[in-house]
C-alpha cells in the first residue's frame, strides 16, 4: 500500500510535537528538580552522607553578690551507642540494662535506632562513678562513655528554694534556675563531617564544626555569709520547737535586694527526687499566706502618723479591751496597760490603741495604704511561686473588720509582702521592688552583659513620717515587747507578731504563728530581717521565740559587714513584769587570785578550767555586759599569758 506524501508529512508533524512536548516536559522536569527540589534533595544528600555530632555547652554559673560559687558545673559519664558499631545489640542491651537497672526492651529500641550515635539510653545520663565503671570494663562493641555535666552545689541545700535545680538534660525546672534558664543554658555546638554508613570519615570530605557558646554566669544579691547566720537560725529553731515549718528572710530595705531567704523543710537540689513535691514547689517567704499579727501594726502606725490623726506624745488609756459595735476587741493583756502614751501603745502592741489608729484613719483611708504598700498584690519578686495574699472587700468592712485588720487580723498577706511594706515605712517612705538576679556576666571573660537596678514602686509616706516610725520601733525593742532582739551596741528597731492559726475558716485553738521583724541600724537601716515560726511547741510568742533569732542574725550580719557599735541609741529597759533582770558587766578578773575571785565576785555564774593559783584568761572581756543566766569562763594558771 502506497503512503501518500501528504500522510508522511503529518506523520512527521506528528512525531515532531510530540518529541518537542516530551522534550520540553523533560526540560521542564529537570529545571524543576534542579531549581525547586534542587536545595531540598541537596539537604537529603548530605543528611545520607553526612553526620553530625552536638556539643552541649557549658551551664553559666550562680554566684552571690561577691563572686563565691552557689551552684557550678562538674563532669559525669554519660553512655552513648555508636548502632552502626554494634555487633551483637540483644546482648548489649541485656547487659546495659542490668546495670542501669532498665526494661532491656528500652534500652535494645535505644541502641538500634537509625542515627550515627545516641546519647538517650534510658538510665544512662549522668551516671555514678560506680555504674560507669561497670560498663566500661565490659567493653561492649559501639558503646562509649562521654563526658557529661551536672549541676553542682558546694554548699548543699543552702538557698535551695531561691535555687531550684535542673533536670536530667540540664534544662531549668523551679526556682532561678527555671526563670532564668534562657541566660544559664548557653548555645549548641555541632561538627558535622561526610561518612560511610559504619560513621567512619570519608577520606578528603571537609568538616563544618561550630563551637558551643558557654550560658552567662548569674550573680545574685544574695551574700552567703548572711544566709549562712539564716541557715543557722532556721536549724537551731526546728530543732527548739519542733515547728510545722520556720522561714526567714534579709534584705537591704533601701534597695530590695534579698540578701538571704530561707525556710524549712528544705532539700537537697541534687538530689531532689527524694523529697515531696510540696517541700520543693513551694518556697514558704514568697508562697505562705497568713495573718500578720502584730507585724502589720507598722502599717497602721505608718498610716496613722502619715495622715496626722495621731501623735506618739498623746495619752491613751488602755482598759484591756475596747468596744466596737457591741464586741469587745481585747488587748493580749487582759488587765490592759492602763494610762500611755502612743508611742509606749506601739511599745506595748496594745490593740486597743492600734484599734483607735484605724478608727481615726477609717477604712477608706487604711485600707488605701494597706494597698500603697503592696498588700493585695505580688510583689514582682523574680521567684517561683508568690502568692497575692488577701484583703477585705471594702464594701465588706464594717467596724469590727476594720478594728481587727488595724491589728493585723482578718488580713492574709506573705512574708515577702511585710518586708516590702516594712522596708517601705523604715527607708523614708519608698516602697521598693523585692529582686535577686543582680546581674550576668560573661563567662568567659566577666564582662557585665546586663545588670538589674533597683525599682521605686511608689512613695507611700512621707521621709519625717518615717524617721518617726523607726524611733518607734527602736523604742519597741529598746523598752517594749521586742527587748530581746536588743542589741548592745547597736541600735535596733522592730516588732513582735503572734497570730492565731486559721484552718478552714476558723481559728485553730493553741496553733500559733510566731514572728518578728527587726531592723538595724534604727536611724539608718542596712538591713531588715523577718523570721517566722510556724506553731512551735512551746511558749506561743513572737518576743520570746522569733526576736532572738533575728536579734542573732542582725548581729552576725552588722559584725561581718563592720558596722561599727555605738552608744547614742535608746537605752533599755528593763522589763520585771515580763520577767527581765539587769544584765551583769563582766568585771576584769585577769591577774587576780582565785581566792580573791571567789570572795569578791562569789555571786558570779563563774566556770572554771585550769589549775593554778592565778586568773589567766576570762571571757567575755572586762566591760561586756550577759544576760543573767549567761556563763563566765576563767582558766587558772601560774603565769599569766598575753
Amino acid at each position: 500500500m502506497r503512503v501518500s506524501n501528504a500522510t508522511v508529512r503529518r506523520r512527521i508533524f506528528i512525531s515532531l510535537v510530540i518529541g518537542i512536548v516530551l522534550y520540553t516536559a523533560l526540560i521542564t522536569r529537570l529545571g524543576y528538580v534542579q531549581l525547586i527540589e534542587g536545595p531540598k534533595l541537596a539537604q537529603m544528600a548530605d543528611q545520607l552522607l553526612n553526620r553530625e555530632i552536638d556539643f552541649k555547652p557549658n551551664r553559666g554559673r550562680i554566684l552571690d553578690r561577691n563572686g563565691n560559687e552557689l551552684v557550678s558545673n562538674m563532669t559525669v559519664p554519660t553512655v552513648v551507642a555508636v548502632p552502626a558499631q554494634i555487633k551483637d545489640p540483644k546482648e548489649t542491651a541485656r547487659q546495659l540494662a542490668i546495670i542501669l537497672e532498665q526494661k532491656e526492651e528500652d534500652v535494645y529500641q535505644a541502641i538500634t535506632k537509625k542515627q550515627m550515635s545516641n546519647d538517650k539510653i534510658p538510665g544512662g545520663k549522668k551516671l555514678p562513678i560506680e555504674k560507669a565503671r561497670k560498663i566500661q570494663e565490659l567493653n561492649l562493641p559501639g558503646i562509649y562513655l562521654a563526658g557529661d555535666t551536672k549541676r553542682f552545689y558546694p554548699n548543699g541545700s543552702m538557698a535551695a528554694h531561691i535555687l531550684g535545680f535542673t533536670g536530667i538534660d540540664n534544662q531549668g525546672l523551679t526556682g532561678l534556675e527555671k526563670i532564668y534558664d534562657p541566660f544559664l543554658k548557653g548555645t549548641e555546638g555541632h561538627i558535622s563531617f561526610p561518612s560511610d554508613a559504619k560513621g567512619r570519615v570519608m577520606p578528603g570530605g571537609s568538616e563544618d564544626y561550630v563551637p558551643p557558646v558557654s550560658g552567662m554566669d548569674m550573680y545574685l544579691t544574695i551574700d552567703s555569709a548572711i544566709q549562712s547566720f539564716i541557715e543557722r537560725e532556721l536549724d537551731q529553731a526546728v530543732v527548739a520547737y519542733q515547728p510545722d515549718d520556720v522561714l526567714a528572710i534579709a534584705m537591704n530595705p533601701k534597695t530590695g535586694e534579698i540578701l538571704g531567704m530561707g525556710s524549712r523543710p528544705t532539700f537537697q537540689p541534687d538530689e531532689y527526687q527524694n523529697y515531696p513535691t510540696e517541700v520543693y514547689n513551694r518556697n514558704l517567704p514568697i508562697w505562705k499566706t497568713y495573718e500578720p499579727g502584730s507585724t502589720f501594726k507598722i502599717v497602721t502606725l505608718a498610716a496613722a502618723l502619715n495622715e496626722g490623726v495621731v501623735s506618739l506624745e498623746e495619752s491613751f488609756y488602755d482598759p484591756g479591751f475596747i468596744t466596737v459595735a457591741g464586741k469587745r476587741l481585747r488587748c493580749w493583756k487582759r488587765q490592759g496597760h492602763g494610762q500611755e502614751t502612743m508611742l509606749e501603745v506601739v511599745e506595748n502592741s496594745c490593740n486597743p490603741g492600734f484599734v483607735t489608729m484605724g478608727q481615726r484613719l477609717q477604712k477608706e483611708r487604711l485600707f488605701e495604704y494597706i494597698k500603697k504598700f503592696g498588700f493585695g498584690q505580688k510583689t514582682g519578686i523574680d521567684l517561683i511561686g508568690e502568692e497575692n495574699g488577701l484583703l477585705f472587700n471594702l464594701s465588706r468592712v464594717g467596724p469590727v473588720e476594720l478594728g481587727t485588720t488595724s491589728f493585723g487580723q482578718g488580713v492574709s498577706v506573705t512574708p515577702i509582702q511585710q518586708m516590702a511594706a516594712v522596708s517601705a515605712a523604715i527607708n523614708g517612705g519608698k516602697l521598693m521592688k523585692p529582686f535577686v538576679a543582680k546581674e550576668w556576666r560573661d563567662s568567659v571573660t566577666h564582662d557585665i552583659v546586663a545588670r538589674t537596678l533597683p525599682t521605686e514602686v511608689r512613695q507611700v509616706i512621707s521621709a519625717e513620717t518615717s524617721a518617726k516610725v523607726r524611733y518607734a520601733l527602736e523604742s519597741v525593742v529598746a523598752q517594749g515587747t521586742g527587748n530581746k532582739a536588743y542589741i548592745e551596741g547597736y541600735r535596733v528597731g522592730g516588732k513582735t507578731g503572734t497570730a492565731q492559726k486559721v484552718r478552714n475558716g476558723r481559728y485553730v485553738d493553741g496553733e500559733y504563728i510566731v514572728s518578728f521583724i527587726g531592723f538595724a541600724p534604727a536611724d539608718d537601716p542596712q538591713i531588715v530581717v523577718y523570721f517566722a515560726v510556724d506553731n512551735p511547741k512551746a511558749l506561743a510568742f513572737g518576743g520570746l521565740i522569733a526576736a532572738p533569732s533575728v536579734k542573732s542574725i542582725i548581729e552576725s550580719s552588722l559584725q561581718y559587714m563592720n558596722v561599727p557599735k555605738r552608744k547614742d541609741g535608746i537605752a533599755k529597759e528593763i522589763n520585771k513584769a515580763l520577767g527581765e533582770r539587769e544584765p551583769i558587766e563582766v568585771p576584769n578578773m585577769v591577774g587576780q587570785t582565785m581566792k580573791d575571785v571567789v570572795q569578791t565576785y562569789e555571786t558570779l555564774p563563774l566556770v572554771v578550767s585550769g589549775k593554778g593559783t592565778y586568773v589567766i584568761q576570762q571571757s567575755p572581756a572586762p566591760g561586756v555586759k550577759i544576760d543573767q543566766g549567761g556563763k563566765i569562763r576563767i582558766h587558772l594558771g601560774d603565769k599569766l599569758t598575753n
